[in-house]
Parts: C-alpha cells; sequence; structure tokens
C-alpha cells in the first residue's frame, strides 16, 4: 500500500486488509509507546535500562547484553532502529510496562485507538507468534502516525548505523542511502510473514508512506519497494491538507509495576558517547534499473470511491463482523467523531467499541443497556482469578464493554462481570472485569478476546 501524506491519498492498494504477520515492524509500535514516554517527560534519553534474564533469553537478532546489565534508552532505540534487537525491544517493554505480556496490551491498545483496528500485538519484538497480527494498512496509519507526532525522536530511523562496546551496528534496511529522500522506517522478516518493509520517502515537498508484506526475498522486498515509490513519488501533493492521525482519549488499561529505570550517575561513562539525535545523510540519487517484465498488479484509488468502501468491500462478513466489533473503553469525543485517518471517515462507534469506517448514511448499532453494576467495596468482593478488559471514566461505558465482550466469546459464558471503582490522582476509573475463572478459563478467554481485538491480561485480588 502507498498514500499520499501530504493529502491521505491512497495511490496503490493491494490486499490491504489482510491479516499478515508484522514481524520486526511491530518494533514501530514499541518505539512509538517509547517516544510517547519521552515525550511527556517521563523518562529521557540519558535513562538507564536494565537487561532482565527474560530480556537476554530472546532469540537473535539481539545485542546480547547479560542480565543485570544497563543500556541507556538512547541506545536501545538505536539498537532497536538499525539491528532490530529483540532483547533490546523487551527492555523498553518491560520498562514501560512492567512485563512484555502487559506492554503487548498497552501496544494493542495503542494500535485501536489510532484507528488500527485489525492489529492484535502478543509481543514487543515481532518474535513468531500466531496471535499477532495487523494489515497493510494499519502499517500506513502506524508510519504516518510516528512520522506526525514524534519528528524529534522519528529521526532515529535514519541512522545508517552506531558503535557500541567496540562493535559497529548497520542498519538492516539496506534502501537507506540508495532511494533518494528515503528516511525509515522499518524492516521485518520471520518465516511466516516473510520480508517486509514500512518505508517513508519525502522528495521536495512530496511525502509518501508505503508498506510492502509477505516478500519472497530481502531483494524482492525492496525491488517492489523502490518500484513502488518511483512509480507514486511523483504523484502525492505538494501541499499538507490532510488532518493529522489523532488519538482519543487515553484509556488505562492495566496498573503494573514498572521495570527500574536508573538515572545516569556522572562516574560511570557509556560504553559509547551518546550524540545528539542522528540526521539522514544526504540523499543521493538511485536510478531505477531492471525494471520488472511484469508490473506489479496495482489498485489505484479512485477519487470518488470511498476508502471505506474498498475496505469493507475486502472483508469477508464473517470477519468484517469480528474487527469493526473489536472493543476498547474509550469514550467517543467530537474531536474524533467522523475524524478523517488516512483518507478514511472513522465514526465513533458504540460507548466502548473501536471507531469503524461507515458509507453513506450507515448507522452504527448500539449496545444493549446493561445494568451498571455497583461499584467496587473497600474490601473486594471478587477473589482469585480475574480477567480486565479496560477502563473508563463511564461506569456505564465499562458495563457496555462487559457486555459486548460476553455476548461475543463462549469462554466467558459463565463467568461473572462486574465494574470496579478506583481512584488515580484525581480522575475516577472504572475497571472492565470477568471473575470466576480457573487460571485455565482465564488464558483461553485472554486468548480469544484478543483474536477479536480486545484487550485483556489476567490479575489476582
Amino acid at each position: 500500500m502507498v498514500i499520499d501524506a501530504n493529502s491521505g491519498r491512497v495511490l496503490h492498494a493491494v490486499d490491504e486488509n489482510e491479516l499478515r504477520h508484522p514481524a520486526s515492524i511491530t518494533k514501530v509500535m514499541t518505539l512509538y509507546m517509547l517516544f510517547e514516554q519521552l515525550d511527556r517527560g517521563k523518562m529521557s534519553l540519558a535513562d538507564q535500562l536494565t537487561v532482565s534474564a527474560h530480556a537476554a533469553s530472546m532469540e537473535p537478532s539481539k545485542l546480547g547484553l547479560t542480565p543485570g546489565a544497563t543500556i541507556s534508552v538512547e541506545n536501545a532505540i538505536k539498537a532497536i532502529c538499525t539491528k532490530s534487537a529483540n532483547d533490546m525491544a523487551v527492555v523498553v517493554a518491560e520498562a514501560i510496562g512492567g512485563s512484555e505480556d502487559h506492554f503487548a496490551e498497552m501496544m494493542t491498545a495503542k494500535a485501536h485507538s489510532l484507528g488500527m483496528s485489525r492489529t492484535n500485538y502478543a509481543n514487543a519484538s515481532g518474535l513468531p507468534d500466531d496471535d499477532q497480527v495487523t494489515t497493510a494498512h494499519d502499517l500506513i496509519i502506524l508510519g504516518r502516525s510516528i512520522l506526525e507526532r514524534f519528528p524529534r525522536y522519528y529521526s532515529y530511523f535514519s541512522t545508517h548505523q552506531f558503535n557500541f562496546a567496540g562493535r559497529t551496528i548497520r542498519n538492516h534496511n539496506h534502501l537507506l542511502g540508495r532511494i533518494e529522500g528515503l528516511d525509515g522506517i522499518k524492516t521485518g522478516y520471520t518465516r511466516a510473514s516473510g520480508f517486509n518493509l514500512l518505508s517513508s520517502v519525502k522528495r521536495g515537498e512530496r511525502r509518501i508512506v508505503s508498506v510492502v508484506l509477505g516478500g519472497r526475498s530481502a531483494g524482492v522486498r525492496d525491488k517492489i519497494m523502490s518500484d513502488l515509490i518511483e512509480q507514486n513519488i511523483g504523484k502525492g501533493s505538494t501541499t499538507h491538507t490532510a488532518r493529522n492521525v489523532e488519538e482519543p482519549a487515553s484509556v488505562e488499561h492495566a496498573e503494573a509495576p514498572k521495570a527500574e529505570v536508573r538515572k545516569p550517575e556522572p562516574v560511570h561513562a557509556e560504553a559509547e558517547e551518546a550524540p545528539a539525535p542522528v540526521k539522514a545523510d544526504p540523499p543521493r540519487p538511485w536510478p531505477l534499473t531492471g525494471v520488472a517484465e511484469k508490473p506489479h498488479p496495482a489498485v489505484v484509488a479512485n477519487p470518488t470511491k470511498s476508502i471505506a468502501d474498498e475496505r469493507t468491500a475486502s472483508i469477508p462478513e464473517a470477519k468484517r463482523q469480528t474487527f469493526e466489533g473489536s472493543t476498547r473503553a474509550v469514550a467517543a469525543s467530537p474531536s474524533t467523531t467522523g475524524a478523517v485517518t488516512g483518507g478514511m471517515r472513522w465514526v465513533a462507534g458504540p460507548p466502548g467499541a473501536s471507531a469503524k469506517p461507515v458509507r453513506g448514511d450507515e448507522r452504527v448499532a448500539k449496545a444493549e443497556p446493561v445494568k451498571e453494576a455497583p461499584a467496587a467495596k473497600a474490601e473486594p468482593v471478587h477473589t482469585g482469578i480475574m480477567i480486565q478488559i479496560g477502563a473508563s471514566d463511564d461506569a456505564g461505558k465499562a458495563n457496555e464493554l462487559l457486555a459486548r465482550a460476553k455476548s461475543s466469546h463462549a469462554p466467558l459464558a459463565g463467568a461473572t462481570s462486574f465494574t470496579e471503582k478506583v481512584r488515580k490522582g484525581s480522575e475516577t476509573l472504572w475497571r472492565a472485569r470477568f471473575a470466576g475463572l480457573t487460571e485455565t478459563q482465564a488464558d483461553t478467554a485472554c486468548k480469544s478476546l484478543k483474536r477479536s481485538g480486545f484487550s485483556c491480561f489476567t490479575t489476582r485480588n
């Protein structure tokens, strides 16, 4: 898929709504979550992150630090952007979410808040997991979002190489420096995913964001990407008219203890002196050669046809209900209702539901009213294994979220749904939870929920 970042117009799309495994493009969302922490001042580039035994156990590609070792936030970012280090992705996940599992829940919730309604994360690195899925359409949204929201930190994706502990680590993205104006962002590969690449190119006032998933080899993937760029960059608008990707109000999806983040001590120097954010080398023209004998199939968007039409038409009816009905406990607001994201009109669904594309005068069905559960008492009423699927500042919306989950997921048939009132600073929130489950039942229910796009994690009173 190729999109004009200035206008939001789709320039090319083939099977853009088909489910695929993102592989290491997952790390773009991992870094999105980290950049958010940096942007809010909750972390700094100089902070020291501790490597856990779990992080150190990750399969390559990895930096290879031992349990107990520390690394600066900035060097962790560079290792992720260049080497695609799986261990560093987990270090970041644990620093922000307390555990990788919980961080994956946070990533999924963030994806849905951005409009990535068919994306589900199960880990922070992109290592093989059947439940880790996305689409080309969703990755375009992610690429635009991280580019627009974090221009200061986005430049790390153009890091060609960096030195760490006496090693020179080079970027896996071989198109950096070869394609004029290409400034990121991420490659990915597993056997199940094939060769993936998410790219952004800026030439003059034009910018496009492109994604290729499932290449047979790195060379084939790079050739398809370079062709798509050269065929479409000239079609981009020189004026920014698209509405920026927006997030609705934040949602609490869990409380988890944060992993230790150490402030640097002046007596301990980093193995590598932390440079200023890396800027891309001056672009060098790269002539397109060896044009494929048979052009790549293209579906050029009809400007008069709604992207929502193309999107929903390509999803089988059974799947359409599953993914458009995925939920999150977010109250619709005037700023998000009818928002245009990447050229698509998104309309807020029932309270607690993901935004969904609509056509014409189609209306979003409302959930059946659900009797509000009493707020939690000082002493916990429910004990043992429970699952939480979100939290909202509106008790009614939390209850509607519970009702939607229970009505569509058999593992929850015998569970007790309830809301738990909690205070977080000046905010009052209602947690949406299910109780009365064994540990096995809770795990089964969470897997079922996550496959349908719900957020879910287990907890114990």
